[in-house]
């Protein structure tokens, strides 16, 4: 009977102490929810050596020769856009510019008189300066440009080249029924030679004024 009752105390006392190591390993589990790893964790730089950055050397590449003649391209005077953008885009007004549009215009009508040229080509040639002319008027009368020498002058031309465009072709239309008398001396080809003569000389000056002017 002792026996027994020694056989039960143990078991009884067997399982106080598993039902102590569940409820205590429980409450330790609970007293750490959501906390994350509460262990030690390992020393992870113990053996870690930081690597030092390479360094490289740049490459050189050896440039070519500056000052060689074969390495530098000729500056593109003879291209308009050049020589209108960058050579004058710091030097000139724009006033300046509609000026030199009209230096080839007077310069063709110019070597009409020269050589006798063609009545037609040369009433085609002024009405093209003409309507220029006029374009150039309404643009600065208003302006102070209007005051400048150059302005006047080709103004004075323009009217001047108009009366004897028109001269010339009232005179090739006129000429078979006039005997050039007091009525019809204007129409003379002598008298048209003279005013042609002036009218020349007159476009020679001009261009030489807008070639000056800056």
């Amino acid at each position: 009977m002792r026996k027994f009752k020694l056989f039960y105390t143990l078991i009884f006392a067997a399982l106080l102490t598993i039902n102590s190591g569940i409820c205590l390993a429980k409450e330790k589990i609970e007293s750490f929810d959501g906390k994350g790893y509460v262990g030690t964790l390992p020393d992870l730089t113990r053996n870690y050596e930081p690597q030092e950055p390479k360094q490289t050397a740049p490459e050189m590449v050896q440039s070519k020769d500056f000052n060689s003649e074969n390495e530098i391209k000729p500056v593109p005077r003879d291209n308009p856009t050049f020589v209108n953008i960058i050579l004058k885009s710091d030097k000139t007004s724009q006033y300046v510019n509609d000026l030199n549009e009209f230096i080839p215009m007077l310069e063709n009508i110019y070597d009409l008189i020269e050589n006798n040229g063609n009545v037609q080509v040369f009433n085609a040639k002024v009405y093209y300066f003409n309507k220029n002319a006029d374009f150039f008027r309404d643009k600065y009368i208003n302006r102070p440009e209007s005051h400048f020498v150059s302005y006047k002058r080709l103004m004075e031309l323009s009217l001047h080249a108009r009366s004897i465009a028109l001269l010339r072709t009232e005179a090739e239309k006129y000429n078979p029924y006039l005997a050039y008398g007091s009525s019809g001396y204007i129409y003379n080809p002598n008298s048209l030679a003279e005013q042609l003569g002036y009218l020349k000389t007159e476009i020679e000056q001009t261009i030489l004024i807008l070639k000056e002017a800056n």
